[in-house]
């Protein structure tokens, strides 16, 4: 099963990739009508922390030899293909304005289609599911606390305020909805 769960980070991996082309494609877009980026400073760790999951689930697994436990396996493998769902639902709702980034294009009128509709942040909650049950597929527990825990404390208390205060700035104040 080892080899599977390899092979599962690894897809993972590459569906991080075609985030990026997307991404790209539309900062392109989003710039080109007078996108403007907020929250610059905590990208490179959102990078690192996304980056250092993948590493220490396959590290773990490993290293620690931790073994696939059917009763939590399985669950946790259909929670993180529901959240690639969840994830790229995200991406079709919000079309051209979805990045990795926080750009927003001033005077777009919020998202409310989708997911958009009930949540306000949808895509995080994405990563907060595969952040503990990609690594609890392969019992890799360390690598889900950890991450689950630098995610909360490091990242998403900096990007979601800074994604409010550029949408709120976008919309001249108007930022009630859903993105």
């Amino acid at each position: 099963m080892l080899g599977l769960y390899v092979a599962l980070v690894g897809a993972t991996a590459l569906e991080r990739l075609a985030e990026l082309v997307v991404s790209a494609r539309n900062a392109r877009w989003s710039f080109a009508r007078g996108g403007v980026e907020s929250g610059r400073g905590h990208f490179p760790a959102m990078v690192a922390l996304h980056t250092g999951l993948l590493v220490a689930c396959v590290a773990e697994a490993v290293l620690a030899d931790r073994p696939f436990l059917p009763w939590l396996g399985w669950p946790m493998l259909v929670l993180v293909l529901a959240s690639q769902g969840l994830r790229w639902w995200c991406i079709a709702a919000l079309g051209p304005r979805w990045n990795t980034r926080v750009i927003v294009v001033p005077d777009l009128p919020l998202v409310t289609r989708g997911p958009y509709r009930w949540l306000r942040h949808p895509n995080y909650v994405a990563v907060v599911v595969e952040g503990f049950a990609l690594p609890l597929v392969h019992t890799c527990w360390v690598t889900a606390v950890a991450f689950t825990v630098l995610n909360a404390v490091l990242l998403l208390r900096f990007r979601i305020p800074a994604e409010e205060r550029a949408l709120t700035l976008a919309t001249g104040g108007a930022a009630s909805g859903a993105r």
